[in-house]
């Protein structure tokens, strides 16, 4: 699995109480990607993603724009070494 990416994701601006979290769940679903997301206490989302590389890098992409209600001020992005994570929830 030499193509397999892991990406850990902060996003900010208005990301909370719009679906953020929602969408990307569905969004990575779409993709065969799987990790997680969830709200920060600071107002941020942070996500991970595990998967081939060119639908970790999508799903990266897709944060800049997120769920149709948000609006995205930032994005930080830590590319790591893959954890094993299956499947693609919501955290709380």
């Amino acid at each position: 699995m030499s193509d397999s990416g892991r990406a850990h994701v902060f996003v900010t601006g208005k990301v909370q109480g719009v679906y953020y979290r929602a969408n990307t769940r569905d969004t990575a679903r779409e993709h065969g990607v799987d990790g997680w997301v969830r709200n920060l206490d600071d107002g941020r989302v942070e996500a991970v993603f595990e998967g081939p590389e060119a639908d970790v890098e999508a799903l990266v992409e897709w944060c800049h724009e997120g769920s149709p209600r948000a609006r995205v001020d930032g994005v930080e992005v830590e590319y790591e070494d893959p954890e094993g994570i299956d499947g693609f929830e919501i955290r709380y």
